[in-house]
């Protein structure tokens, strides 16, 4: 009577898992470029929106800042306007002052 082996043999095993580990790395690699192709246009359109959101950010900061500078010139300004009012009160008086000899 012949023996037959319902089991894989030892070599069966050793040349799959020979097979297995040779090919790992370019399964591995196969798996990366899928994912890269997939989601590098969708990245792509990330980044062209995020420098988008940079420039008009940059843009409304630079509006901000040049408004809080003119309202700090004006509260600068107060000194000044103040000078005017002064001066034209003066200058209201004497004309009145004027009429009146």
């Amino acid at each position: 009577p012949t023996l037959t082996l319902s089991c894989p043999t030892v070599t069966d095993k050793f040349t799959e898992s020979l097979y297995v580990l040779a090919n790992e790395p370019s399964v591995a690699l196969f798996r990366l470029q899928e994912h890269v192709r997939r989601s590098l246009p969708e990245l792509a359109q990330h980044k062209s929106d995020m420098q988008s959101w940079e420039e008009q950010s940059q843009g409304a900061i630079y509006t901000v800042e040049y408004a809080c500078s003119a309202i700090k010139n004006m509260t600068d300004s107060t000194v000044y306007f103040k000078s005017i009012d002064s001066l034209l009160k003066h200058a209201i008086a004497m004309k009145e002052q004027l009429n009146t000899s």
